[in-house]
């Protein structure tokens, strides 16, 4: 009863990741796997940046999994695996295995088991109830071995692979005589034991005999039939049940449903499905994966225990930074450095939460309280994602915590900070060839404060040269932002690394007060010279909270 999927976590940074977003998720999944007998994965919630790409390429580090949304979907529930059928399979097999497996849908499969249709208790009752001609059978293309199942009966001569395609079905009711004025060429015949009836319809050029009452077949009339390609089969009903019984044999095919299917992907997410559940009376529904190939099949009884995805979130604890559908979602851990922001939990959880400059410290530090040796690979990412996000040192959320984290890591590693960190800013800061959207979104976090909803963008280079490509790419764009993410205002920090300043870009009606109440800044062109201001976390955004609560 449902697939078999391995219990497992996700490890996820906040939406539009930076380094240390990234690179904490990578290494927190790796220690958990160490420590845990469940198995997590690292994922993102964005695209990842230049800077964050050449630190992964750059220690040979598989890039993880995007991730958009974190609501339960078909794949996360236990479901039907009823087995799928072929469509050449009698009605009467299909009410049979109906009947064994308790159930009232049986989906219908082709070749690599892809979904061609499904058949339903309805459809039986249908074909049973029904007044069908006698050329039906033909019309559906019955194989003469679903006839022979369908009657209980044997092949005595001919091909049982065969397709009964033309004629009609007729039953024998005075000996041979009639056979002359009614019996048209093909036709299959219900009949007695009478020999010279048997010899005359196989004579008439019958397609099929269907031997009543389990009386023997002579050679001479098997012989006869075999040299006509004529089947015949034996059974032990009488001819009023075989006439009854016979229609039975038909393949599903002609009567299952295949138009039109109301179908369930296992990445479409339950509270969909749900939704698509409540609007049809339908009581099962197939389940496919990406290539249409079937699965198993699902009820609305199955939605009503869902399993939630398990998370752990790293680098944020605001539902606004955090991935689409976190709220249904259960979420295990928090690993953070940054204020503590809007995100409610149904339960308890693990919060662990530092003061310090960079998330990617604290899972270094859980690594030596687990006593588990660092990779080479973890521990240079790790020390990646501490000199971006400490600016190199040089931001005032750095503390001697986490510079002693990163020469340790550095050594581990065997890579030179100074060199590692140039050539990172350098890859993080080409923005010649990036349109404005990519750039300001590369490493953008939205807040909330009283009634505002404000986002900040940072970008970080070496050289006033490299921020100012970027102050002419975003002029004209910041207020397309506002209506775009719904937002009251937006900031943008171009930070300069080694004059450890910032200009600050802003768009929205309060934005410019905000800042004059924030900061004494003095405007230059279109933006604000922040001295000194190099940090997000610690030097802007409660500053500009600050000024919004006044």
């Amino acid at each position: 009863m449902g697939l078999d999927r391995e219990k497992k976590v996700w490890v996820i940074g906040h939406k539009n990741p930076d380094t240390d977003s990234i690179c904490a998720a990578i290494a927190y999944a790796g220690l958990k796997n160490k420590i845990s007998s469940i198995r997590h994965e690292a994922k993102r919630a964005g695209n990842i940046n230049e800077e964050t790409r050449y630190v992964l390429d750059y220690f040979q580090v598989e890039e993880p999994e995007l991730v958009t949304d974190v609501r339960a979907q078909m794949k996360d529930i236990s479901f039907r695996q009823t087995a799928g059928v072929n469509d050449h399979i009698s009605l009467k097999r299909a009410w049979e295995l109906m009947k064994m497996e308790d159930v009232v849908t049986l989906p219908v499969v082709g070749s690599n088991n892809r979904l061609r249709g499904l058949i339903v208790t309805s459809d039986i009752a249908t074909s049973y109830m029904d007044v069908y001609d006698n050329r039906i059978l033909a019309t559906a293309k019955t194989l003469y071995k679903n006839i022979a199942e369908t009657l209980e009966g044997n092949i005595l001569a001919g091909n049982e692979h065969a397709y009964f395609m033309k004629g009609r079905v007729i039953a024998e009711i005075s000996g041979p005589d009639w056979m002359e004025e009614y019996m048209e060429p093909d036709d299959l015949v219900i009949l007695g034991g009478h020999m010279p009836s048997q010899l005359k319809a196989i004579e008439h050029n019958a397609s099929c005999l269907v031997v009543c009452m389990g009386l023997a077949v002579s050679r001479e009339v098997i012989e006869a039939a075999n040299r006509r390609d004529c089947v015949i089969i034996g059974t032990p009903y009488d001819t009023f049940t075989a006439a009854r019984l016979i229609n039975q044999s038909m393949p599903i095919k002609y009567f299952m449903t295949k138009a039109n299917l109301i179908q369930f992907d296992l990445e479409d997410f339950v509270d969909d499905v749900k939704e698509v559940m409540s609007k049809v009376r339908h009581r099962d529904f197939p389940i496919v994966d990406e290539e249409n190939n079937y699965v198993g099949m699902v009820s609305r009884r199955y939605l009503l225990n869902t399993q939630k995805k398990k998370i752990i979130l790293v680098d944020h604890n605001e539902e606004t930074q955090a991935v689409d559908g976190i709220g249904g979602a259960e979420i295990l851990e928090i690993i953070d450095h940054h204020r503590l922001g809007s995100l409610e939990t149904m339960s308890p959880v693990f919060f662990r939460n530092q003061p310090l400059g960079c998330t990617s410290t604290i899972i270094f530090q859980m690594y030596r309280e687990s006593n588990v040796e660092i990779p080479k690979q973890t521990a240079g990412i790790l020390c990646a994602a501490i000199i971006s996000d400490t600016l190199m040192f040089r931001s005032p959320t750095c503390t001697a915590v986490d510079r002693a984290a990163a020469e340790e890591l550095a050594n581990i590693a065997g890579i030179d900070i100074e060199i590692l960190a140039k050539n990172m800013f350098q890859a993080g800061s080409d923005f010649n060839r990036k349109p404005p959207e990519e750039i300001l979104y590369q490493d953008f976090k939205t807040f909330t404060a009283g009634d505002y909803r404000f986002g900040v963008a940072q970008l970080s280079a070496m050289s006033k040269e490299e921020l100012n490509t970027v102050r002419e790419k975003l002029k004209g764009f910041l207020s397309g932002v506002l209506k775009e993410r719904k937002l009251d205002m937006v900031f943008v920090m171009l930070t300069d690394i080694l004059e450890e300043s910032t200009i600050l870009l802003s768009a929205g009606e309060d934005a410019a007060g905000i800042i004059g109440r924030a900061f004494s800044a003095k405007r230059e062109e279109d933006g604000y010279l922040l001295k000194g201001v190099v940090s997000r976390k610690k030097q802007l955004i409660p500053a500009l909270m600050g000024a919004m609560q006044e």
